[in-house]
């Protein structure tokens, strides 16, 4: 009997999304936190008081983190390409330069082979 073999599995979209809003939640409530205690601090609470101002402060903040993070991370994807594909993109891609004397080569042989084509 052959054994299957399970390939694995990244995380679905919907388990990249509420990651990236759990994550983007967290960073807006800190950074609420950070400039809505600094804002009371330096002019006083208002009318509501420190507590409800503190916390539209950093509500306000970690919806829109996580807003923004949540479509981010969705947006980015470490999908491995298929072969086909990937051998295409490296084709594609520049070279990669490891030292200035393979970039000075590799530019002086561009120059090289513009003027061939001005010449013709």
């Amino acid at each position: 009997m052959a054994s299957m073999q399970r390939t694995p599995q990244g995380p679905t979209v919907w388990q990249k999304c509420k990651m990236g809003a759990a994550m983007g939640c967290g960073v807006g409530l800190t950074i609420g936190f950070i400039f809505g205690g600094y804002s009371i601090l330096r002019g006083g609470a208002g009318p509501r008081g420190v507590l409800p101002t503190l916390s539209q402060y950093m509500l306000s903040s970690a919806a829109t983190f996580g807003f923004f993070l949540a479509i981010g991370s969705v947006i980015r994807n470490d999908s491995h390409l298929s072969p086909h594909l990937e051998a295409a993109r490296l084709q594609m891609a520049s070279p990669m330069l490891r030292t200035r004397a393979d970039g000075l080569t590799l530019m002086r042989s561009r120059w090289d082979a513009e003027r061939r084509r001005e010449q013709h």
